[in-house]
């Protein structure tokens, strides 16, 4: 169960193997009257958020269960974060991942010890293989998002800014399964219920966007986006994320592939931020005019962005920057390379 005490209870192993990343002004942003402050969680060593919930998970398992393996399914980050936790824990880890996930990713998870499995064409395809590896080896499975230890470490970051910055009155957060935005959400409405927490995601897959308007588990069709830390289903059995984020979110925005480097742009020229897409979306809330004004009556004065991540292969980044990516193309607004 995720509450307010079991984020409270993760501060002491997160805080063990994770830095407390800061919170800083967006002074580009401020042109839009507001305050704005993102939450850098590019600064973690692995280079994203996951390596909260993949460390809080990992420390509540017995030392049996670390020393058969821990296993899991991974559009990347989470992948990065349970090779990371597990090598320092004294376990192992097995990464299973679609053919989707881009080849930096793969690369830089297998540097850090891990077993990658490459199982299928969508997430849901590689997370077959997590349930044949958890029944025939015995490992434990760490979920992405829908655990409530993985939701519970996550909820730090909630957490560290209404610390940072008691007068936060919005949240902008990234949103894929739900794992990031519950515990941020859960953690910031328990210390002032008056917050406002605002998703973003890719409109390309939006799978938790379609559950929400489902009001239950739904399967998309995924799809290549520039945001590719935010692909993947929620889970036919979703048991946690989609109940949270119906009863803590107050608005949903879906970017297309060009707001999405776009934000990425500006993030870079106005911020000097290196991000991945998924790192980028929560800043195109106040970069687009017609966003912006559309959430006028959601949007408050002080405004915190939770930057989830920078593992972006350099080369796509170079040609977004240069607006050389194919994104940037005639018809190339919801396409990808």
């Amino acid at each position: 169960m995720l509450t307010l005490r079991t984020v409270l209870e993760a501060v002491e192993p997160v805080s063990r193997y994770t830095v407390r990343t800061p919170l800083v002004p967006a002074t580009s942003l401020a042109d839009t009257g507001r305050q704005v402050r993102l939450k850098l969680e590019t600064t973690q060593a692995i280079g994203a958020f996951k390596i909260r919930g993949a460390v809080n998970a990992l420390s509540k398992l017995t030392g049996e269960q670390r020393a058969r393996g821990v296993v899991c399914v991974s559009t990347g980050n989470h992948g990065r974060a349970l090779a990371s936790a597990a090598a320092q824990m004294g376990s192992r880890a097995t990464v299973c991942m679609s053919s989707l996930v881009p080849r930096n990713k793969l690369e830089a998870i297998a540097a850090l010890g891990a077993d990658v499995r490459i199982h299928g064409k969508s997430q849901d395809e590689a997370q077959a293989l997590v349930e044949e590896l958890v029944d025939k080896q015995g490992m434990t499975e760490i979920p992405p998002f829908d655990h409530p230890d993985v939701l519970s470490g996550q909820g730090t970051i909630g957490l560290e800014i209404c610390q940072d910055w008691p007068a936060v009155d919005t949240l902008i957060v990234p949103l894929s399964g739900g794992g990031l935005i519950s515990g941020v959400a859960l953690a910031a409405k328990a210390i002032n219920p008056d917050i406002r927490v605002i998703a973003v995601s890719p409109r390309r897959g939006a799978a938790m966007a379609a559950s929400l308007r489902a009001g239950r588990p739904t399967e998309v069709e995924e799809l290549p986006t520039l945001a590719d830390s935010l692909g993947g289903g929620i889970g036919l059995n979703n048991r946690y994320t989609l109940e949270h984020v119906s009863a803590l979110v107050d608005e949903v925005v879906l970017l297309s592939e060009r707001q999405i480097a776009d934000a990425m742009r500006y993030l870079y020229f106005n911020e000097g931020l290196v991000t991945e897409g998924a790192g980028a979306v929560g800043a195109a809330v106040l970069i687009e005019q017609d966003i912006r004004e559309r959430l006028a009556d959601t949007l408050g004065k002080r405004i915190a962005i939770v930057v989830s991540g920078r593992n972006i292969d350099m080369q796509d980044f170079t040609q977004i920057v240069n607006k050389s990516h194919p994104v940037y193309s005639r018809n190339g607004e919801d396409g990808h390379a």
